[in-house]
């Protein structure tokens, strides 16, 4: 069956995420954790047992326990059926409760929020509410929208039209730069996101990419770790929240630019640039302390 607009509201079976330190380390390298800094490596993400140093933990590492949670069925599953090549990452958003501890379990219940019809689309948002199993309090929450292509048409609503985290008119207070390696999603997907879309070109030339494109939460990771180091000096405590649109698949190899628009009051404006200056991750929001 196609799309199911009435699938608004549906919510999925709990389903539980674990993770290692080793875990926390690979991610860290999936995002290119030791590459720009020459003097230490950013050896508390990317070592568990330097001197004097205590591993932490990449926020927006949360990300990934979608794709690595077991158990009940997700919210998804209600949506009805369509061809997943045809299915792109629409926004994403992260709100940390609390830090993410080097190695933990946690339960998930994901719900889905609403189901867009753009015409030659259709999107459907979800929110997702994570609880440590240890101690049975919420971890953190996300949010995100994914856009199928060829499934819309259906009559419904097209969704929100106002745009959150629009950047000024003017030069941005900090641009920062990254370099993604040309092996960047092979390395990647080790982390748990398997997709072929970013890996086979078989698979990715069925989207029109000229190539297996970058995970774009891989983008999201560099873009999470270079926020922390500009706006939080590397603290994983003072990064409380996240979200952006994806605007332009990225190609393993490609630098990366962010800029950055303080806005004071623990709020900040981003947007991430392809390497010939494309917005690759427009409406980018960041909350910290």
């Amino acid at each position: 069956m196609p799309i199911n607009p009435d699938a608004v509201g549906a919510k999925g079976e709990p389903r539980r995420a674990s993770w290692t330190a080793d875990d926390c380390l690979l991610y860290a390298l999936g995002i290119g954790a030791g590459v720009e800094d020459p003097v230490n490596h950013e050896l508390e993400f990317t070592t568990e047992n330097t001197a004097g140093v205590e591993q932490k933990v990449f926020p927006t590492m949360v990300v990934l326990h979608g794709f690595t949670g077991t158990g009940g069925k997700s919210a998804m599953s209600e949506a009805g059926s369509y061809d997943p090549r045809m299915m792109v990452h629409g926004e994403q958003g992260i709100k940390l409760l609390r830090p993410v501890p080097t190695s933990g379990e946690v339960e998930t219940v994901d719900e889905i929020t609403g189901i867009y019809d753009k015409g030659k689309g259709a999107v459907v948002a979800s929110k997702t509410v994570a609880t440590l199993v240890e101690d049975g309090q919420p971890l953190y929450e996300t949010t995100s929208s994914i856009f199928i292509m060829g499934e819309g048409g259906f009559g419904g609503d097209r969704g929100p039209t106002e745009k959150a985290n629009v950047a000024p008119d003017r030069n941005p207070d900090y641009e920062v730069k990254a370099q993604t390696r040309p092996d960047q999603a092979l390395l990647y997907r080790l982390c748990g996101d398997r997709n072929p879309l970013h890996s086979d070109k078989q698979f990715s030339d069925v989207g029109g990419f000229p190539k297996p494109i970058l995970h774009g939460l891989c983008t999201y990771g560099f873009t999470g770790r270079m926020l922390l180091h500009t706006l939080c000096d590397s603290d994983p405590e003072r990064f409380n929240g996240m979200e952006g649109r994806f605007s332009s698949p990225v190609l393993p190899g490609e630098e990366l630019t962010v800029k950055v628009w303080d806005a004071s009051d623990g709020k900040a404006i981003f947007q991430t640039l392809g390497g010939d200056g494309r917005v690759v991750i427009d409406n980018g929001g960041l909350t910290f302390s």
